[in-house]
C-alpha cells in the first residue's frame, strides 16, 4: 500500500503566551491523498490555519508526527524544509503577500529563483502562467498596480511556478468581492481537474462546497470530515518540460548553481534598495564621510611628503655634509684645523663618490655702485653646482682652472641679483665688491622655491672657495666638505666609508657628519606615521558609519519581517535570506565607498585650485584599501541583521505587518 501524500498522527501544537501554554491544535489525525480536493472549514480561531501552517512546513507540530510521502517531516533540518516547501507545496495566502517592490512577472519568479532555475527557463513560464490566468497585460504592474483579485492571481501563479504537488489556499477570498471570488475558486477548481492536490481553508460553506471533502474544526480538534463527492482517473499535473528544467538545477554543478544564487541576491538587493532610497542614503552617508575622510587624509599625508621630499630634492638628497668638531654648536670647532682641501681631493677618489665640494661660509657686505647688501658669501669648489643640484638661469659658473687661479669672479642667486641690479640690468660682466674684494659676475643660479637650507629672503654669493680662502676670509681652514654619493649607493655605507676615510687621515675622529639620506628617512618616517595616526582617526568614522548601517540594517529587517515570510514560505533557506541581507549591507557600503571616493577626487580638485605650492595624491592603494574597508564593513556590519533575518519563524514572519 502507498504512502499517503500528506498524514498527520496525534499532532499538537502549543504557544506559550507569557507563563501560559495555548493549545492550538489538539491530537489531529488526517490524511491527505494525492488529487485530493480538501476545504478545512470552521469558526475563526478553531486553529484550521494553524493547521494548513503545518501541512505547508511553515510550522511544526508540538507532539504527533507529520509525513509528506512518507518522510516524517520532524527530523529534517531548516533547509530541507525549505525545499520541501519550493518543491511540493504552493502558497496562495489571503493577503496575497507579495513582494510590493517586484512587478507581477518578478513576484511569479520567486519560488523558481531559490530553486535554482534558470532565467531563460523561468521567465517563459512566468509569462505562460500569467497568460493562463488572464493577466498577460499586467506582467510589468507592481501589486499596488493590480486589483484584489488580479494579487491573487498573481499569487496562485506563484503558486504554480514550481510544478507544486499541492496547492495550500488560506482563505484565497476572504478579501475578495464576489466576482472575483467566484473567479478564484474556479482557477482552484481547474487545478484541482488538472490532477494537483488542493487544500482549501475557509469559514465559508460556500467556499468549501466547491471540495470533494470537508474536513470540519472547532477548538482545535477536528470534530467532521465527510466526503462529498468521490472523484477517479484524475489526470496527473502538467508541466513535464518544467519539471525537466527544475531536474537540470538541481543535478547542475554547485558553483554554478552558487554563481546563480549569488547574482540573484544581488539582483533582489538591488530591486529593494531601489524600493527605499531615502533610507538608503540615510544608510550610506556615515560610510560616504568616512571613507572620503580615509581617502583624502591619505592623499593629503602623500602630497605633503612628497612636498616636503621634492624641497629637500632641491638641496640634494644624496649628500653628506662634512663639518670639523663633535656635533653642532660643538665650542671647539673652531680651533680645528685638519679639515683641509686635501680632503676634498681623497674623497674624489672613492669609488662611491659622485662630486666634492669644499665650503667656507660667512657672512659679508656686497655692493654694486650705491647698493649695499648683506649677504651669505660661500667660498665653494667648482663641483658645487654639480653637487647640490644648482642650475644656471644666465651665464656661466666658474671652473677648476679658476679655483687654480684664485680668480676673482661671482654666481649670485636670484634674490641678491634682485637687489643689486633690479630687474632689467643685465649683471654678466659687472663687477661687484665682496668686502673690499672686486668680483666679475659671470653667473647668476636660477630662482628656487623651497624653504629648507634657507628662506626665500637670503641672498647667496659663490666665489671659488681658493679666492675666498686667500683674498677674503684667510687661512687655508675649510668649514665643510660636502659630498655627492652616486645613484644607487647606500647612502648610510658611504658615510661610514667617509668616516673611515677622515678618520684614519685625521688620526682622529674631529668631525662630524651630517646626511641627508636619514633626514629623508625621517621625513618619509614622519609622514607615514602622520597619515597613519589622521587615518586612525578617519577609521573610527567608518566604524560609527558601519554602525549606522547596522542599525539601520536591523530596523530593516524588522520592517520586512513580512517579506523574509514570504520568501521563506515560497522555498528560501535560511542561507538564502541571509545572503540578500547579507549582499544588501555590502553593496551599501560599496556605494556609499565609491561616492566617497568621488567627492575625494573632487575635493582634491577644489585643493590644488586654491592650495598652489603642493596637491594631494591620490594612490591606487588607498582606493583599494577604500573599496576593502567598505566591503568588510558591510560585512562585519551586516552580519548580524542577516543572521536575524534568517533566523525569523516562517510563521511569525508572515503574521507581522
Amino acid at each position: 500500500m502507498s504512502e499517503p501524500l500528506l498524514a498527520l498522527e496525534g499532532v499538537s501544537r502549543r504557544y506559550r503566551c507569557g507563563d501560559k501554554e495555548i493549545e492550538v491544535l489538539r491530537d489531529i489525525d488526517l490524511t491527505i491523498e494525492t488529487g485530493e480536493f480538501v476545504a478545512i472549514m470552521g469558526a475563526s480561531g478553531s486553529g484550521k490555519s494553524t493547521l494548513m501552517n503545518v501541512l505547508g512546513c511553515l510550522d511544526r507540530p508540538s507532539a504527533g508526527r507529520f509525513r509528506v510521502s512518507g518522510v516524517d517531516v520532524g527530523e529534517l533540518p531548516p533547509d530541507a524544509l525549505a525545499r520541501l516547501r519550493r518543491e511540493r507545496f504552493g502558497f496562495v495566502f489571503q493577503r496575497y503577500h507579495l513582494l510590493p517592490h517586484l512587478s507581477a512577472l518578478d513576484n511569479v519568479q520567486v519560488p523558481s529563483i531559490y530553486a535554482g532555475i534558470a532565467k531563460p527557463a523561468r521567465v517563459p513560464r512566468a509569462h505562460t502562467l500569467l497568460a493562463q490566468l488572464g493577466l498577460a497585460e499586467r506582467a510589468g504592474h507592481r501589486p499596488n498596480q493590480l486589483s484584489g483579485g488580479q494579487q491573487q492571481r498573481v499569487s496562485i501563479a506563484r503558486a504554480l511556478m514550481n510544478d507544486a504537488d499541492v496547492i495550500l489556499a488560506d482563505e484565497p477570498t476572504g478579501a475578495l468581492d464576489s466576482h472575483s471570488g467566484r473567479e478564484v475558486m474556479r482557477i482552484l477548481g481547474e487545478l484541482h481537474a488538472a490532477g494537483r492536490t488542493v487544500v482549501l481553508v475557509t469559514h465559508d460553506e460556500h467556499v468549501a462546497a466547491h471540495a470533494d471533502r470537508i474536513v470540519e474544526m472547532r477548538d482545535g480538534a477536528i470534530v467532521g470530515d465527510r466526503l462529498r463527492i468521490q472523484r477517479s482517473d484524475r489526470p496527473a499535473a502538467g508541466g513535464a518540460s518544467y519539471a525537466t528544467a527544475r531536474a537540470a538545477a538541481m543535478s547542475s554543478h554547485r558553483l554554478a548553481r552558487a554563481w546563480a544564487q549569488a547574482m540573484q541576491a544581488l539582483a533582489s538587493a538591488w530591486a529593494a534598495l531601489l524600493a527605499h532610497r531615502l533610507r538608503t542614503g540615510l544608510t550610506m552617508l556615515g560610510i560616504v564621510i568616512g571613507i572620503m575622510a580615509v581617502v583624502s587624509i591619505v592623499a593629503i599625508g602623500e602630497g605633503a611628503k612628497r612636498y616636503m621630499l621634492d624641497e629637500i630634492s632641491a638641496m640634494g638628497t644624496n649628500t653628506i655634509d662634512i663639518y670639523p668638531g663633535r656635533d653642532w654648536g660643538d665650542s671647539d670647532a673652531d680651533q680645528i684645523k685638519t679639515l683641509v682641501a686635501a680632503d676634498v681631493q681623497a674623497l674624489v677618489n672613492e669609488p662611491y663618490v659622485d662630486s666634492v665640494t669644499p665650503g667656507v661660509y660667512r657672512s659679508a657686505t656686497v655692493r654694486h655702485g650705491n647698493v649695499d647688501v648683506r649677504a651669505a658669501v660661500s667660498g665653494v669648489g667648482e663641483r658645487f653646482f654639480q653637487v647640490r643640484g644648482v642650475t644656471l638661469a644666465q651665464g656661466i659658473a666658474f671652473d677648476a682652472d679658476a679655483v687654480r687661479r684664485h680668480a676673482q669672479v661671482a654666481v649670485l642667486d636670484a634674490n641678491a641679483r634682485r637687489k643689486l641690479f633690479g630687474a632689467h640690468t643685465d649683471p654678466i660682466g659687472q663687477t661687484i665688491l665682496v668686502g673690499n674684494v672686486p668680483c666679475i659676475v659671470i653667473g647668476v643660479a636660477a630662482e628656487k622655491d623651497t624653504r629648507w637650507g634657507g628662506g626665500m629672503s637670503d641672498l647667496s654669493v659663490w666665489v671659488p672657495y681658493t679666492t675666498a680662502g686667500a683674498r677674503l676670509f684667510g687661512g687655508r681652514r675649510l668649514d665643510g666638505i660636502t659630498v655627492r654619493i652616486k645613484a644607487g649607493q647606500p647612502g648610510e655605507a658611504a658615510e661610514r666609508g667617509i668616516v673611515e676615510l677622515l678618520t684614519r687621515r685625521h688620526g682622529r675622529k674631529d668631525f662630524f657628519t651630517y646626511n641627508m639620506d636619514s633626514v629623508v628617512k625621517t621625513v618619509r618616517s614622519t609622514g607615514r606615521a602622520l597619515t597613519l595616526l589622521l587615518s586612525l582617526v578617519a577609521v573610527v568614522s567608518l566604524i560609527v558609519g558601519g554602525i549606522g548601517v547596522m542599525n539601520i540594517m536591523l530596523v530593516s529587517v524588522t520592517e520586512r519581517t513580512r517579506e523574509i515570510g514570504i520568501r521563506m514560505a515560497v522555498g528560501a533557506r535560511r542561507a538564502d535570506v541571509m545572503l540578500q541581507f547579507l549582499v544588501e549591507a555590502v553593496l551599501v557600503c560599496l556605494m556609499g565607498g565609491a561616492i566617497g571616493i568621488a567627492l575625494s577626487f573632487g575635493a582634491g580638485a577644489v585643493f590644488s585650485a586654491f592650495v598652489h605650492q603642493w596637491s594631494m595624491v591620490f594612490s591606487m592603494g588607498s582606493v583599494v584599501f577604500a573599496v576593502a574597508c567598505s566591503t568588510a564593513i558591510g560585512v562585519a556590519f551586516g552580519f548580524i541583521p542577516a543572521r536575524n533575518a534568517a533566523r525569523l519563524d516562517p510563521v511569525e514572519a508572515l503574521a507581522r505587518d
